[in-house]
């Protein structure tokens, strides 16, 4: 067969450009609209995407002056989801700084039976001190700490999703015996971060886990995607960067012992579509035109880590500013944005217009043509397994991509024309329902 692309639908409220929600098609209380997000997933549905995603944090994040701000709890909105769709994955964002492995496996599992097998976990380590102090906690953990607690607590997790085994369910009425004990196996763990004693209390579920996908491109956040993800969301600003990333996540996952196919690399591109190129960049220029500056100052300064009232809008960033490797927070996030501002000498009023689309994914205007043509590119050229797509506008710029990107996708023989036979997440990412591990034990 063909390969072929997967594109997941990054939903974010109104829209990903950070002044989406000031257009007159706009509805500001589209974040807790319910049917909102019901359209957004037909929308993705129709246009047979793999899967949507929600991002989450723990935390309020910036001013609410900005645009809507908190979000509906991305478990909870999923479930619903499940309900009013067939055939669509369903990604969540879940901190592995900020929960138990317990109660989050148990949540995973539960959404992959209500939904029949579309359940997917973006492991996250949440960076930030504002969240830190949320859980009792003066400073945010360091990066590595963050990434080994991520580790074992992945570890647990797998280890709870597999304390049953696929057959532990007898239901044999006659004889009165509804389960085996013998196929329960509680984890009995004991580490460093965590201490978890029992057995899950929901039976194994459709995929016998969730999709594991991961979004940091730090040094461990790579190492890291290399020992568990299977599917990577990255942001990206050139294809030669593109190439790079995705050469040496394949090389590390191939080194820590996987089949470097089995993780899938999805860069974020926020596509404004119009019917000429002229059209795409006037749509372009009226969000540009509706971001509040102050806003995006104050946003870069703390990424940057800088004091308010450090940058000079119409001047270039600080030349001072502190390596990567001093940064414990959004590591590589930070690196992208001040190798953006460097490399086209952008002042820090025309950074700010570069990150209101997209937060430094790769921002694209154009005819649906265009896009196509790069998603070709970077698809056939090393860079992408496929694309976390990511409209400026919500619903309009999903409708526009799914009635006049897809079709020309579809037209090259890159994108599916319907779901076919595989039902499950991990079967549309072409990956193999994992083994349970005491399985595995006994058969060996």
């Amino acid at each position: 067969m063909t390969r072929q692309l997967h594109l997941n639908a990054f939903l974010m409220n109104t829209g990903h450009h950070e002044a989406s929600w000031r257009l007159p098609e706009s509805d500001p209380y589209a974040h807790v609209d319910l049917a909102h997000y019901v359209r957004l997933a037909r929308i993705a549905e129709r246009g047979t995407f793999d899967s949507l995603f929600l991002a989450d944090g723990p935390h309020l994040w910036g001013s609410v002056a900005q645009r809507p701000a908190g979000a509906l709890e991305p478990l909870t909105l999923l479930t619903a989801l499940a309900t009013a769709t067939e055939h669509i994955g369903l990604i969540a964002t879940a901190s592995t700084s900020y929960n138990s492995p317990y109660n989050l496996a148990r949540r995973f599992a539960s959404l992959d039976i209500v939904s029949g097998g579309r359940a997917g976990w973006n492991i996250v380590t949440t960076a930030g001190a504002e969240a830190a102090r949320n859980f009792g906690l003066d400073a945010e953990p360091a990066h590595a700490e963050r990434y080994a607690r991520a580790a074992e607590f992945l570890d647990v997790a797998l280890k709870l999703w597999d304390s049953w085994e696929d057959d532990a369910i007898v239901a044999d009425k006659a004889a009165g015996v509804w389960g085996d004990d013998s196929r329960i196996h509680p984890p009995r763990h004991q580490g460093t971060y965590f201490s978890v004693e029992g057995a899950l209390n929901v039976p194994r579920s459709p995929q016998g886990y969730p999709l594991l996908v991961q979004a940091g491109s730090s040094e461990d956040g790579k190492d890291f995607a290399a020992r568990y993800a299977e599917a990577v969301f990255t942001a990206q600003q050139t294809l030669p960067d593109a190439q790079a990333f995705y050469a040496d996540l394949k090389a590390r996952t191939a080194a820590a012992g996987r089949d470097p196919d089995h993780v899938k690399v999805l860069p974020g591109i926020v596509p404004v579509l119009g019917s000429t190129e002229a059209e795409a960049h006037e749509k372009e220029q009226e969000l540009e035109d509706h971001i509040v500056h102050t806003h995006g100052v104050a946003n870069l300064e703390r990424l940057l880590q800088l004091p308010a009232g450090s940058l000079d809008l119409d001047g270039p960033l600080p030349a001072d500013l502190p390596p990567d490797t001093a940064i414990e927070g959004a590591r590589s996030r930070y690196t992208l944005v001040v190798e953006l501002a460097r490399r086209e000498r952008l002042t820090v009023r025309q950074l700010i217009g570069r990150l209101g689309g997209g937060r430094g994914h790769f921002t694209l205007a154009g005819t649906p043509e265009q896009i196509a043509d790069t998603i070709e590119t970077w698809f056939t050229r090393g860079a992408a397994d496929g694309f976390n797509i990511m409209p400026a506008v919500l619903p309009s710029g999903l409708d526009a991509f799914v009635d006049h990107v897809v079709p020309r996708l579809r037209a090259r023989g890159l994108l599916r024309t319907d779901y076919g036979p595989r039902r499950t997440l991990r079967e549309r990412y072409g990956l193999p329902r994992p083994a349970n591990q005491h399985t595995l034990a006994t058969l060996v």
